[in-house]
């Protein structure tokens, strides 16, 4: 073992973890049902080596014909796993770890849909009810990890959740709140702050800290953990570490895998249920998390691996999900609404995306990671490289008083 930093312990290659616990937790993944924005779309492709003049040469000839730039807010990506195949994978990689038993919470954005897949043959014990719930505040919105719901009201509760993220006009902060306590009236729900410094909604650094303040001053006595994720940099885990301990919170695992690669960090336990590990967490603040040696090669290389899988095509998928362009949907505001760019480009795919994404292939490559790691920066992508002032999200303002005195009462 590396080494340990406030419960969270390093795994060296070939490291087993039989001796530190009995079960392995792996929280935070998507499948096919998450829809994913492709807002992130512009900013990749003009840092990706060669496929950026591409890019760049074809959003020119967009923009001549049709007068304006593609709008990437109205599209998504879907991921190309299905529940069972993340299940699958997610299970072999505990296992793996010398663990006796494997428990795997996904939370696709926004959708509990497969989680009710498994429920045929799975047990709700090792495969709970969760979704990644998108929480729309003032100019910002935050992820939140709603993890293990009553499978009676798991449809009634997210309906609830979704009419929230989806309601037309202002967020209505008094019914956030009405939402909030109405999860925590169940003990067996664990709600989690999934990534809390990432600027997910692309604001503008300075202004996500700001919303994030005024979002814990007023929300915080809801959240049972913060999450340090498997896909952000170590230097802004470390943050959450901090701001959590200020908020006296735990930190819990999220691995926030969206395609092939198992996550690189897991919680681990002795619990023989998720209902039990969520007691832990909630009544005694307790979270244990391993992170696998994987999490430690350059950030900017795994990320590019994920976006050539992302573009892959996969030939074990069904007809109709084999082909990246079958799971990349745009509203190219003609009249026809939201559709695969499969069906836009009539099933012929434009000679420079084969180009382009050959390039992608071979950087992604593990002999690349040096290049990467020179051309897009080892960092994490669109941050500042100072140290990160966690104790100022909990300063009050002159209209929210101190998270200290939210948390008391």
């Amino acid at each position: 073992m590396k080494h340990k930093t406030e419960n969270v312990y390093f795994l060296e290659r070939g490291e087993s973890l039989s001796e530190m616990s009995n079960a392995g937790i792996s929280l935070h993944c998507h499948t096919l049902h998450s829809k994913e924005l492709l807002e992130f779309v512009p900013y990749y492709a003009k840092r990706i080596p060669v496929a950026s003049y591409l890019w760049r040469r074809q959003m020119k000839r967009y923009a001549d014909k049709n007068q304006s730039w593609p709008d990437f807010r109205s599209g998504y990506w879907e991921p190309p796993l299905s529940a069972h195949d993340v299940f699958g994978q997610e299970r072999a990689s505990i296992t793996g770890l010398c663990l006796e038993r494997a428990m795997i919470s996904i939370t696709d954005h926004d959708s509990i849909n497969a989680n009710l897949e498994l429920r045929s043959t799975i047990n709700r014990a090792v495969a709970p009810i969760s979704l990644e719930w998108t929480v729309p505040f003032e100019n910002a919105f935050f992820h939140i990890g709603v993890h293990n719901l009553p499978c009676d009201e798991a449809n009634a509760i997210t309906a609830d959740l979704l009419a929230y993220t989806h309601a037309v006009g202002a967020p209505d902060d008094r019914r956030l709140e009405e939402l909030f306590a109405r999860l925590n009236e169940f003990p067996e729900v664990l709600i989690v702050l999934n990534h809390p410094i990432w600027d997910i909604e692309m604001i503008g650094q300075s202004a996500h800290e700001s919303a994030l303040g005024r979002f814990m001053c007023r929300h915080a006595k809801w959240i049972h953990a913060l999450e340090i994720n498997g896909f952000r940099s170590w230097n802004e885990n470390q943050a959450v570490i901090e701001l959590a301990a200020a908020a006296r919170k735990p930190i819990i695992s999220g691995g926030d895998r969206h395609c092939l690669q198992s996550n690189t960090m897991i919680n681990i336990t002795d619990a023989c249920s998720f209902d039990e590990f969520v007691s832990e967490v909630r009544n005694d603040s307790l979270s244990r998390i391993a992170v696998t040696p994987d999490y430690h090669a350059p950030l900017p290389s795994r990320q590019l691996r994920s976006i050539a899988q992302i573009l892959a095509t996969h030939k074990q998928f069904d007809e109709g999900r084999r082909v990246w362009s079958d799971r990349v949907f745009l509203d190219y505001h003609d009249g026809k609404g939201l559709r695969s760019l499969t069906k836009h480009w009539q099933g012929r795919r434009p000679a420079w995306t084969y180009i382009a994404f050959f390039v992608l292939r071979v950087l992604a490559h593990q002999a690349f990671q040096p290049l990467i790691a020179v051309a897009v920066g080892d960092k994490d992508i669109g941050r500042n490289e100072k140290k990160i002032n966690s104790s100022s999200f909990l300063e009050p303002t002159p209209a929210q008083p101190g998270l200290s005195s939210v948390l008391k009462s």
